[in-house]
């Protein structure tokens, strides 16, 4: 594992307001918003031109805190002010989820590239989503917050960097929800972007992706503080299970042999593996919320490039953009022929791999490799 060296950019949190009552944003699902608030970070600068930006897309339950040390506490005015409060005393005086990648004369150079993460439509670290206001009912729109896709995400991304100034993205990269969010950009905006960078993801979502995914809304909607998605405070035992069962494929068979073995804790009857998924379900709970995972699980179930589009190898076979896909070794929620699959269906794609017993989770651990990996690819545009 790369060592994380002493953060060499200092973030700010920034919020903007897209759309309006006005100009609504029309979703996928036929429904609209009428104002998108969005929670981003960026690095370094941006040139005259508008051509050397780089977006950088997180997962699941990640934020636009991608590199940098969080310093100065923020939230959103129009949204759940407790829940980010958390959030910032959480990770107040930390390194950003991409830290090792990110800075000057790191991969993610900042004293070349302008570097943008946007907390995405649905989150809940200060975008609009679950969490904030309805405009309509001045209440929470908790389970109400209409069903979005990873292209409504995409689209509201590109409307955040058009007002940035940006001209040209170089490229998109993420892991897992990011990759697929790259992938989307690759496919709907080849005009802006150069290249994608999508690690540990898929074209479409598999059957067994899917079933991980339900399983965990099911310990959520079987929690009785759900209330039918109407909760006043977090269903912490459904919310705690959900990231409990998610661990488990976030990681492999062999680094849970590495680090817990069959050990018991301090000679109890309970075991080091089983204490370990309870302190990451709980720390969830603490950051997070019910209903915005709910609608991001569902967001990548119906995650499918081929959707009202042709054929996925021929949308993989028409896509102009440059691809790099990364899989990882150990991977089980996205395994490898996945992304070998896109490689090789894609016209213009490279395959790579981390080899790594990590699981799924190596694209927030395996520094070194990625950074060799991704470094030479940006080398070769």
């Amino acid at each position: 594992m790369h060592e994380i060296t002493e953060s060499s950019v200092s973030p700010k949190i920034q919020f903007i307001d897209l759309f309006s009552k006005e100009n609504l944003f029309l979703l996928d699902g036929g429904e609209n918003l009428e104002k998108v608030r969005i929670a981003y970070q960026t690095y370094g600068k941006l040139n005259d031109e508008g051509t050397n930006a780089i977006l950088i897309c997180h997962a699941l339950t990640g934020n636009s805190h991608a590199a940098g040390i969080l310093t100065k506490e923020a939230w959103d005015e129009n949204g759940n002010t407790d829940l980010l409060n958390k959030y910032f005393k959480m990770f107040k005086g930390k390194s950003g989820w991409w830290d090792a990648l990110i800075g000057p004369e790191k991969t993610f150079n900042t004293d070349k590239y302008f570097v943008i993460c946007s907390n995405i439509l649905g989150s809940c670290y200060g975008s609009t989503g679950p969490v904030s206001i309805n405009p309509k009912t001045l209440k929470p729109f908790q389970i109400d917050f209409p069903s979005i896709t990873v292209r409504d995400i995409v689209r509201i991304q590109k409307s955040l960097i058009k007002t940035l100034g940006v001209n040209k993205i170089r490229t998109v990269a993420g892991g897992s929800l990011g990759g697929m969010q790259a992938l989307e950009w690759g496919i709907m905006y080849p005009e802006l972007v150069e290249s994608v960078i999508s690690i540990g993801t898929s074209a479409k979502h598999s059957a067994w992706a899917i079933g991980i995914s339900e399983a965990q809304r099911l310990a959520i909607k079987n929690d009785p503080e759900w209330l039918n998605g109407y909760y006043k405070k977090q269903p912490a035992k459904g919310l705690s299970l959900a990231r409990q069962i998610a661990m488990i494929s976030y990681r492999s068979m062999l680094s849970f042999e590495d680090k817990f073995g069959r050990e018991y804790i301090n000679n109890s009857k309970k075991f080091q593996v089983s204490n370990y998924l309870e302190y990451q379900g709980n720390k969830l709970v603490e950051r997070f919320d019910a209903n915005t995972y709910l609608l991001l699980t569902d967001v990548m179930d119906k995650h499918d490039i081929s959707t009202n589009r042709d054929k996925t190898e021929n949308v993989l076979k028409e896509m102009k953009t440059k691809l790099l896909a990364i899989g990882i070794s150990s991977d089980i929620l996205y395994p490898t022929h996945e992304q070998k699959y896109m490689a090789e269906h894609a016209s213009n794609a490279k395959y790579a791999e981390i080899k790594s017993r990590h699981g799924h989770d190596a694209f927030l651990i395996e520094f070194d490799q990625l950074s060799k990996i991704i470094g030479e690819f940006l080398e070769s545009l």
